[in-house]
């Protein structure tokens, strides 16, 4: 297979998981809003599922790839993106509430800012798919695909969907109509496809790179983990019965035993 029809396979597992975040959206079709208790295990389901795919996943590959020097590098580069993106994300004042009044100007801003946000997880998907048509994994359409990068497809696309409720809520709250409700949920996660597709490339012309592109979405994610999706549980579910908390410890336990198993495919 040509380099052209590998990043086109690689492209539409990243548009994969974006368009998954839209799923986030969908059950606001049917119900006028989505309890804390109900927002506090999917957070934690989605934490389950991205602490099961970079530890179990991505730090393992990472491994048997190169040195435990070369993926701590990689991990170390992939915290300091998610922290800078904290400090661009505190500095600009954009949220999902303002998306039905932005200009295109505006729209160009929340793009950059949400690239910053969800790139990590597009490279985590373009590393998982290094292997592609170049050694073991199931045949797909004539293609040989590593079992991670299903594995990883399947991971993000799965965790992406408490995003998308967690965009869709305000814009509820705006009155704004379910079916931008889901093109919003989409948007946020458009940079996953192009990030899945630099990432491949490099690492794909640039193997011995690879050890640190594993490190890399594997830091990045589990930082997201600890330091956004954790935190907003637990604000969520400040008003329940302990906190939320047992909430959160199912919903992770349960994202963990989602994913585990796909190890073993």
């Amino acid at each position: 297979m040509t380099l052209h029809a590998n990043l086109a396979v690689v492209f539409l597992a990243g548009l994969a998981t974006a368009l998954a975040t839209g799923l986030g959206a969908l059950p606001f079709f049917f119900f006028e809003e989505i309890g804390d208790r109900w927002n506090v295990v999917l957070w934690g389901f989605a934490s389950g599922i991205m602490l099961s795919a970079s530890v179990f996943g991505l730090l393992v590959e990472g491994l048997a790839e190169g040195t435990p020097l070369e993926l701590l590098v990689g991990v170390a580069s992939g915290v300091v993106l998610v922290v800078v993106a904290h400090d661009v994300l505190l500095n600009v004042d954009v949220d999902p509430r303002q998306y039905e009044e932005a200009d295109f100007r505006k729209l160009l801003l929340i793009l950059g800012v949400l690239t910053v946000h969800s790139f990590p997880e597009g490279v985590a998907v373009g590393v998982s798919f290094a292997d592609l048509n170049l050694g073991t994994g199931p045949a797909l359409l004539g293609f040989t695909v590593p079992v991670l990068a299903i594995f990883m497809t399947v991971a993000i696309s799965i965790h992406n969907v408490p995003e998308g409720t967690a965009i869709a809520i305000p814009l509820r709250a705006m009155d704004v109509p379910e079916p931008r409700m889901v093109w919003w949920a989409v948007f946020s996660s458009l940079p996953q496809p192009v990030g899945a597709v630099i990432a491949f490339a490099f690492v794909r012309l640039a193997r011995e790179f690879l050890p640190y592109g594993f490190g890399f979405a594997a830091g990045a994610m589990i930082y997201l983990v600890l330091s956004e999706f954790v935190p907003e549980a637990l604000s969520t579910g400040a008003g329940l019965p302990r906190g939320g908390r047992p909430e959160l410890v199912g919903g992770l336990v349960a994202g963990v035993l989602l994913m585990v198993p796909l190890l073993f495919v």
